[in-house]
């Protein structure tokens, strides 16, 4: 009876033997999903790293066609262009996005103009300038949709630090030197935070110790309704302001003054 007993309690349950088998497949399986996830993620970032230097070369290519005679074969700079290295992806987007570079001809600034490259040119170009040194980058679309800003916040800062060049409406105006403030009342919202971030021609530069990304997107909401929606106050005379109201009235009020005057006195004639 005692020798029975003994091999009966040093038996091993069957139980004990399927969860073995079962811990085994668990740790078997859990150790190649890691690997598999890690190989994915590594042939992911190797796939991103390749396409971005992919599009480096092409926009090195278009950069040595197109800018480098006056910028220079390494955007160094020369006598006719200044240096890129450091000004950023939204720098070269906003100037080539917008038509200014490669410019017409020297000038007091460069003009506006339909874009001589296509979009998917223009962001190889932008990565190429942003690899040469750090600077500002294309800004995300939640910034410049116009959507998300308070467009009476931006209305008051765009009054303070934009409209004595811009006028109150985004209208644009006259500088000194044959330079002018542009137009806004069509320009994208991502170029209008592009030009708040890299300062072009004599704009200063708003960093974002001066306007805050939200304060840059309350300004374009702001700019966003001034553009869809109509004057309230009817005709807007190009929205230049009390020269254009009052030159309106000189000639058209006045003018009507003189006509009704030399109507009446024909008449009593």
């Amino acid at each position: 009876m005692f020798n029975r007993s003994k091999s009966k309690k040093g038996r091993r349950s069957p139980m004990a033997t399927v969860s073995l088998i079962v811990v085994g497949l668990m740790t078997t399986g859990g150790a190649y999903a890691l690997f598999s996830s890690s190989a994915n993620a590594d042939d992911s970032t190797s796939t991103v790293a390749a396409s971005s230097q992919s599009k480096v070369n092409e926009g090195q290519k278009l950069f040595a066609s197109n800018c480098a005679t006056c910028h220079g074969l390494s955007a160094q700079g020369t006598s006719e262009g200044p240096s890129l290295i450091g000004v950023g992806a939204a720098s070269v987007d906003f100037q080539v996005g917008t038509g200014r570079m490669p410019m017409a001809a020297q000038g007091p600034q460069a003009e506006e103009k339909p874009a001589q490259f296509t979009d998917e040119q223009v962001d190889a170009l932008a990565e190429y300038v942003a690899s040469l040194g750090p600077g500002p980058s294309v800004p995300s679309s939640s910034l410049t949709d116009g959507k998300d800003g308070d467009a009476a916040e931006g209305a008051e800062l765009f009054r303070i630090n934009c409209a004595m060049c811009h006028n109150v409406a985004g209208a644009g105006g006259a500088l000194t030197e044959g330079k002018y403030a542009p137009n806004l009342q069509s320009v994208s919202g991502k170029h209008i935070y592009e030009a708040m971030v890299t300062g072009p021609q004599n704009m200063p530069v708003f960093n974002d110790l001066n306007l805050t990304p939200q304060q840059k997107a309350d300004i374009i909401t702001y700019l966003k309704y001034v553009q869809d929606n109509k004057s309230p106050g009817g005709f807007a005379l190009g929205s230049l302001g009390p020269v254009a109201e009052g030159l309106f009235i000189w000639i058209f009020g006045l003018g009507a003054v003189v006509a009704m005057t030399v109507w009446l006195t024909a008449k009593s004639n």
